[in-house]
């Protein structure tokens, strides 16, 4: 028996919170609810690694019925669900030490993180759509102005990128906060870009604020983990990381520099398209902050 299955069979039998849940209010759960049930019972560990869309997908039900499901058993949504799962399974522990043992020294140590993020890029680039990277490096060459929306450890990507941008000239902006995400959204025109960062491609004030640039004609590029996620749905260009990450383990490393290099792609396809222009801005954002340093 695999260790994946060893850890679902053990789980299973444990009886842990998120099951027991369900297991409880099965008798009065819809017939698309029990579908749901019936899925999570016997898939709990892929459960929490899947968007809302993968998992209505697996059960042939509609992303509703994932969110009445989640209520049913005492949820307030789909992410509070997960992370109890997550809890249970003990999946951020197994994240944090799969192939690192405590007897590892510090070479070891260091040798396996630094596999761990060049695989993070690697299986990146395997999936990344290069047509897709070629639209949106084409729609921030022309566009009036760029804004970068991420939440939580996204929303440091979505800042390192106005760092990034605004070094060679672009016009850009990067905003963490969902009020000022939406405000800003809704005075973009068919002229700007928005990129919108969410390693699950389920986060609401991310994917709320899309559709509103994306309602008000600006052209909507999503850099997420998951294919089938509601990000998806309002983008215009889509950008996946192969990354994936459990609610426990949000914020890893290996995710951020998933999303970082498929940031670099466009940035630095964007400084070959404007090269004159982005040499000459750079030198002059470099000159601005020289009497910063000693």
């Amino acid at each position: 028996m695999s260790t994946k299955l060893k850890i679902q069979k053990k789980f299973n039998e444990s009886g842990g919170a998120g099951l027991t849940r369900i297991r409880s209010a099965y008798p009065g759960l819809s017939p698309a609810e029990k579908k749901v049930a019936d899925y999570v019972l016997s898939n709990a560990e892929s459960t929490i690694y899947a968007s809302i869309t993968e998992l209505a997908d697996a059960c042939g039900v509609g992303e509703a019925s994932i969110i009445r499901f989640c209520h049913s058993i005492g949820f307030r949504g789909f992410q509070e669900f997960k992370l109890v799962l997550a809890q249970d399974i003990g999946s951020s522990q197994e994240e944090m030490v799969t192939d690192i043992s405590p007897s590892d020294d510090i070479n070891a140590l260091a040798r396996k993180v630094a596999f761990r993020s060049t695989k993070s890029v690697n299986d990146t680039l395997s999936i990344l759509n290069l047509k897709e990277l070629e639209l949106g490096i084409d729609a921030i060459v022309k566009a009036r102005k760029v804004e970068f929306y991420g939440v939580g450890a996204s929303g440091f990507t979505a800042l390192d990128a106005k760092y990034k941008f605004l070094r060679i000239g672009v016009y850009c902006d990067a905003f963490t906060d969902s009020h000022l995400q939406a405000m800003s959204a809704a005075t973009l025109t068919s002229k700007d870009v928005v990129v919108g960062i969410s390693q699950t491609g389920s986060t609401k004030d991310v994917v709320d604020s899309c559709k509103i640039a994306k309602d008000n004609g600006a052209t909507v590029i999503c850099i997420t983990a998951y294919a089938k996620s509601p990000i998806t749905r309002v983008a215009d260009i889509i950008l996946l990381t192969a990354s994936q990450e459990s609610p426990l383990g949000s914020g890893a490393i290996r995710s951020k520099i998933a999303q970082l290099y498929v940031l670099d792609l466009l940035f630095t396809g964007v400084v070959i398209r404007i090269q004159d222009k982005a040499k000459y801005v750079t030198q002059k954002t470099a000159e601005a902050v020289l009497d910063k340093l000693y």
